[in-house]
This record gives structure tokens, sequence and C-alpha cells, in this order.
């Protein structure tokens, strides 16, 4: 696990731009009711990863199950695959966000067919996207799951629920959450460049700093790009599979 020196610092550096755009796409009541009750989810989840990395060996055990929670209760996920970069690295970083991705979406979708059925229903309802989802799982569970994963035009947290109240069957659900890996490892990765940015003059330099980063920047370059392109496949493969439903 990395060092929790300057993690404020690093998380704020991560999520400044996000946040704002959190906040743009979120409905004026929900943003007035979360303010009038005093809570504020990235507020909540920044002092959360600061709790994380206090923890040690364990900090591990406790991301995932904060992610999971996150998953559920609709808060923005993305903060956390944000710090998983700065805590862990980028793939140690991305399995734990896959780990705790996929077991907050089984418990949500568990939800949304057993226990919240009508109501995952009602919040769903008049959404063309969705139904159109609806009736192509029937004849293609595994494939349209995997779709919707690679594609970022559906709201990951909503889409657990959804999926609860199709024929879609659980096998499938499950493997077609291999999806979110393109998406999970290039944010993983932009968190993972931002902790290094954030930590320049607090180390030792290394013996070459312009490669490291040119490196790092590239690679960050080109894993923007494949999951660009990937998603771009999956969203006109979902489209045509939706159509023809």
């Amino acid at each position: 696990m990395k060092s929790s020196i300057n993690l404020r610092q690093v998380l704020l550096l991560t999520c400044l731009v996000f946040v704002g755009y959190l906040f743009s796409t979120l409905p004026a009541r929900s943003q007035t009711s979360a303010i009038d009750s005093g809570f504020n989810p990235q507020v909540w989840l920044k002092n959360a990863l600061e709790w994380i990395a206090s923890l040690g060996s364990i900090g591990a055990l406790a991301y995932i199950g904060i992610y999971i929670i996150a998953t559920v209760a609709f808060l923005p996920a993305f903060i956390l695959t944000l710090g998983a970069g700065v805590l862990f690295g980028v793939w140690v970083g991305s399995v734990y966000v896959f780990i705790g991705a996929t077991l907050g979406s089984i418990v949500a979708f568990l939800v949304g067919r057993y226990l919240a059925r009508n109501w995952v229903a009602k919040k769903i309802a008049g959404n063309n996207k969705f139904q159109a989802i609806d009736r192509a799982v029937s004849k293609e569970g595994l494939k349209i799951v995997l779709l919707t994963r690679l594609s970022p035009i559906f709201p990951f947290n909503l889409l657990n629920y959804a999926f609860g109240v199709t024929g879609v069957t659980m096998r499938d659900y499950i493997i077609g959450a291999i999806g979110m890996i393109p998406g999970t490892i290039m944010f993983v990765y932009l968190g993972s460049l931002a902790g290094n940015l954030a930590l320049i003059g607090t180390e030792t330099p290394p013996t070459n700093p312009p490669l490291q980063w040119t490196i790092r920047i590239v690679g960050l370059l080109a894993t923007i790009v494949a999951t660009v392109y990937v998603t771009r496949i999956a969203k006109q493969a979902l489209d045509n599979l939706t159509v023809e439903s």
C-alpha cells in the first residue's frame, strides 16, 4: 500500500474536476436535500479513503466493504475508484475496485429482484433505454449485460437495480461484470497518476524523471484511447441489439 502522505491533497486533485461534473448532473432536488441534511457524499467518501489509508494491511477489506455500500446506496463510487489508484496503485487498485463493484452490483441486483422490485420498476418506467434493454435481455442476456457494462451511457448504480427486474439470469449478470474492467483500469490509472503528481517534492527524485513521466502519461493516454474505442464498439453493438429487439 502506498504512503498516506498528503492524501487529502491527492484526493482533492483527483476529484476536483469530477465533483463539479457530478453535481451538475444531479437533479436540483437531490442536491438541495443533500445540503439540507448536512450529508455531502463526496466529503464522506474522501474521509473514508483517508480512514482506509490509516488501517494498514486491513485497509483493502475496508475499501471493498465501503465500495459495496457506495454501490448499493447510490453514492458516487467513482471517487473511490480514483482513490484506489492513490492508495493501492494501478493493478492492485483495479482488482479491489472490480471486487467491490461486482459484489456491490450483485447485492443491488438481488435487492431489485426480491426486495424493491416495484420501486425499481417505477424508477425506470418510461425510460426508453431501459425498456429497450429489458426487451433485448430476453434474447441475449449475457451479451446485453456485458455491453452495458462496457458502455458509459447507462448509470452504473441504477443499472444494477434495473437488471433485477429483467429476465437476466444471475449467472449471466455476474459474468457480464467483466465489462467493467476497461473503465475501471482507466480511472484507477488516472487516480494513480494524480497521486504521483501530488507527491512530487516529497520523495527522493527518480534517476530519470522525464522518462518515467513520459511512460506514465503515454500509458494513461493509451488506456484512455483503448477504453474509448471499446466503449464505442459496445455502444454500437448495443444499439443494434436493442433496435432488433
